[in-house]
């Protein structure tokens, strides 16, 4: 099937001078949204209709293989997919979507496929309590004959509840020629895409129909209050999906999902957490308040304490992170690993059973197992200009308040007392140490301040 995406409004209610299109929804476009649904019905031809806006349209989907054809000035959206014309395959039918609905299903779209076939028009409807705005589906003995604009509907025609959502597919020869015969004879002076039911019931055409399972689906977004609205319904849908899983959630209502989030049994998930990205959680793991996680893996039994960040990494089974802890890209902590609060990992691997717990920075080291490194640590990894890595082989002990200035090994067993500056090799087994002499000055007495 050809499919086009009409996405050349202006959206002037979103008061801003971002295309309406390019608003994210859960952290994407709602175009992209659209475009993402439309790929899942496997489009032979996928065209976009772009206007308002320039080329921001093109340039934010320039990587997606899509055919793009502007629509200027605009003039409705009969006018809008005639644009696509010279773009679509007449042997298939044609689907046409709009890039500010962002929750349509293709469950939804299949359905209204499947009802149209190769040789009806179908158009996706539903029926709503209160129908104002929206084109009224006109019947004549169960059959669909016409849909009236709100703005051109008699008062009879306003009080029918069944309305168009603006979707329908048509066969592509009969739509070129139905498109070739629309008028703009209305009260907004513009080619509907509408009008092409009247046509096809005069060309002896069946129009049928088929609706969403949720009217959510169908809604559209001209304001940021849309926008919002249309968020938490989205995030409601994730949350449930969630719990449906299996995942613990303290309050539905109060999680974000910008991406994809994918949950073994038993995750507990606590309140405002957002996930961004790609992430998966194991069995049994558990995330605390107020966590970021983007594009992270998270091993069954782990434990991510509150107000931790994590970004492009790893986290191993039975594993303890947080609270207020952060994790850089390219960390990869191993298997019951802990890395406390107000500690940092950048571009580390953290062997099996070591720990970080308090106020440390670890940057570009490889860590081995059952280390442990203290309150203060640092390892000095770039030189102002450069950046190297510290190995720290298994079960060291690194001192408090330490400073490991690479390129340094500290060796198997080795231990830094605390305070230590490392400029060289800590051999193994063996203490190392680097302070400044104590003294303790007889009869100094502190300076007392000079009464004015």
């Amino acid at each position: 099937m050809n499919i086009v995406i009409l996405a050349a409004g202006m959206g002037k209610r979103m008061q801003s001078s971002l295309p309406k299109v390019l608003h994210p929804l859960a952290g994407k476009p709602l175009l992209g949204h659209v475009i993402d649904t439309a790929r899942a019905l496997a489009p032979s031809r996928l065209c976009v209709i772009y206007g308002h806006g320039g080329d921001a349209v093109p340039q934010a989907f320039a990587d997606r293989d899509l055919a793009f054809a502007r629509q200027e000035p605009q003039l409705g959206t009969g006018h809008a997919v005639m644009q696509a014309l010279p773009h679509l395959e007449d042997g298939v039918p044609t689907l046409v979507l709009y890039g500010d609905v962002p929750l349509t299903t293709a469950a939804s779209l299949q359905r209204l496929l499947a009802a149209a076939g190769q040789d009806k028009l179908g158009v996706l409807t539903v029926t709503l309590d209160d129908p104002t705005g929206y084109g009224r589906i006109v019947r004549e003995n169960g059959k669909i004959t016409r849909i009236v604009e709100q703005k051109d509907a008699s008062p009879a025609e306003r009080a029918i509840t069944e309305v168009n959502t603006g979707i329908i597919v048509a066969p592509t020869a009969r739509l070129r020629d139905w498109l070739a015969k629309l008028s703009n004879d209305n009260a907004q002076g513009e080619y509907y895409l509408t009008d092409v039911i009247a046509a096809a019931v005069a060309d002896g055409v069946d129009v049928v129909s088929a609706q969403p399972d949720d009217v959510a689906e169908t809604l559209g977004v001209n304001s940021k209050v849309q926008l919002a609205e249309l968020e938490r319904v989205h995030q409601r849908n994730i949350a449930t999906a969630l719990l449906e899983a299996g995942v613990t959630l303290a309050d539905p209502a109060r999680i974000d999902v910008r991406g994809t989030l994918d949950c073994g049994r038993d995750v507990s998930i606590d309140v405002n957490c957002v996930f961004e990205g790609c992430v998966s959680i194991g069995e049994g793991a558990s995330i605390g308040p107020h966590c970021v996680i983007r594009n992270a893996s998270i091993a069954a039994g782990a434990s991510i304490k509150a107000f931790t960040h994590i970004e492009d990494a790893v986290v191993g089974a039975g594993a303890q992170v947080g609270p207020y802890a952060r994790l850089r890209p390219g960390t990869e902590l191993a298997d019951e690993v802990h890395i406390g609060n107000f500690v940092e990992v950048k571009n580390s691997v953290i062997g099996l059973g070591s720990k970080a717990n308090h106020l440390a920075y670890v940057g570009d080291a490889d860590v081995g197992s059952k280390v442990n490194i203290g309150a203060g640590v640092i390892t000095c990894n770039y030189d102002g200009a450069n950046k190297f890595r510290t190995t720290i082989e298994d079960e060291a002990f690194i001192g408090s308040d330490s400073q490991l200035v690479a390129p340094v090994v500290v060796g198997k067993g080795a231990t830094l007392g605390a305070g230590t500056t490392l400029t060289k090799d800590a051999p193994a087994g063996q203490l190392t140490i680097s302070r400044a002499k104590q003294l303790s000055l007889p009869g100094w007495q502190r300076p007392v301040k000079i009464k004015k």
